[in-house]
């Protein structure tokens, strides 16, 4: 089979991989995207079925097209997500060709450009883009015995409570995905253990605006790093049933048992740390925050917004934050499911180059990585705290757009005896 040649390899068509198509098209350089499956697929075939955006359309989107079929304050439902990539993709005639996995990617030998060895034979490619996301490999921590008579599973592989076996749950992690899988459990009928960690909590809505018009305005999708120590806190945060506010006490005012995070297994006990109630305290302070930065701001401004009491009542602490559990005997309990939403981890071991940190981390300045020629988009963080989200993508995937292009002009230069026209550099 011939070597097929392109300026840009693209790996993975989620929504970073569309996006850089959009900007890579719009500077006419050539290039192709090659997904392993269908375009977003783990939005599809890799979350819950109930799952929606948890931003409002308005915001959570690209800025050249809008949902079709909902309002702007929806929030959209996943696989009509998918479908928005996939009406994106087709309105700008992106080049993306599905069922196409990436086994490596080498540097070619003193010469510049790369090697792309494929299920579909063989590429060479001035420039590769790992656009593959943060959400690559699930993580179930070594906690409990593969050989418990416990069903665990990722999040990623939750589908609906009829999926699991009849009895009661322990859902590991209170972030988003947890959060919300435990609060459908629960309202399935199901008694449900949450261990809850250090998480941030803000407001759904506050006095008439969503938290994500409020962290805009007050700037704070723009932080460029994340605070020192917050490495592993996650965010609670909710587009369910038109978008709510997360409260771990009306959560177990409704029946759910809260415990601290997850530390170990033994003699058929799962044990927990004494830190329920100091990770709630520390959610709370976050959201009061977000609230007072945002009365500051209105009355700073002279907006007219209306009062939001409710927004700082608080419950009193259950018995369950109150007096924690230490750990927990799964058969006792009745616990048939243990359901880890622990993130994920990143595999790039098909990606044979100078780009990685001593700890196999992508060694990176907003995606422009330290192998020049390789570039990385989608990850949390890669120059904003808002990258992560549908918006911050789109304007990631610009920057990495206007770095190849301006890359391109140094490389194409000639020399003043073949050009006398200056050479026209990207705006970074």
């Amino acid at each position: 089979m011939a070597i097929e040649k392109v300026e840009t390899l693209i790996v993975g068509a989620g929504q970073a991989g569309v996006a850089l198509c959009e900007h890579l098209g719009s500077l006419g350089i050539s290039h192709v995207a090659l997904e392993r499956s269908r375009i977003a697929e783990r939005w599809r075939s890799e979350r819950w079925d109930s799952l929606v955006a948890n931003g409002p359309a308005w915001h959570d989107r690209f800025p050249n097209l809008e949902f079709n079929g909902f309002g702007p304050d929806d929030f959209v439902p996943k696989d009509d997500v998918a479908t928005y990539f996939e009406d994106y993709a087709k309105m700008i005639d992106a080049p993306i060709r599905c069922g196409v996995e990436v086994k490596s990617v080498r540097k070619k030998n003193r010469a510049a450009g790369f090697v792309v060895e494929t299920s579909d034979g063989t590429y060479e490619a001035n420039t590769v883009v790992a656009a593959t996301g943060p959400f690559q490999t699930p993580v179930i921590p070594p906690v409990i015995p593969a050989d418990v008579p416990v069903t665990q599973l990722h999040s990623s592989a939750y589908r609906n409570p009829d999926q699991l076996e009849a009895g009661a749950v322990l859902v590991v992690g209170a972030g988003s995905s947890g959060v919300q899988i435990a609060d459908e459990l629960m309202t399935s009928g199901r008694k449900v253990y949450l261990s809850v960690g250090p998480h941030d909590r803000p407001p759904r809505s506050y006095r008439g605006r969503d938290f994500v018009w409020w962290l805009g305005v007050l700037g704070l999708w723009d932080a460029p790093a994340m605070e020192p120590g917050k490495e592993h806190v996650t965010i609670a945060v909710s587009g369910a049933e038109g978008g709510k506010t997360i409260d771990f006490r009306e959560l177990a005012a409704q029946g759910m048992t809260l415990v601290g995070r997850t530390n170990g297994y033994t003699e058929g006990k799962v044990t927990f740390g004494a830190d329920l109630a100091a990770n709630i305290t520390a959610g709370d302070a976050d959201h009061l925050s977000v609230l007072d930065a945002a009365d500051a701001y209105i009355e700073r401004n002279g907006l007219d917004l209306p009062q939001d009491p409710n927004a700082r009542r608080k419950r009193p602490d259950p018995d369950c934050v109150a007096h924690p559990l230490v750990d927990l005997d799964l058969q006792a309990a009745g616990i048939k499911s243990v359901i880890w939403a622990t993130g994920f981890g990143q595999d790039y071991s098909w990606l044979n180059v100078d780009a990685f940190d001593a700890d196999g981390k992508p060694a990176h300045q907003r995606g422009v990585s330290t192998e020049q020629g390789v570039y990385f988009l989608g990850l949390p963080w890669q120059s904003r705290r808002g990258s992560t989200f549908i918006w911050g993508v789109w304007h990631d995937a610009k920057y990495i757009a206007d770095h190849i292009a301006t890359r391109r002009v140094y490389a194409n230069y000639e020399g003043a005896e073949k050009t006398t026209a200056a050479p026209q550099v990207a705006n970074g």
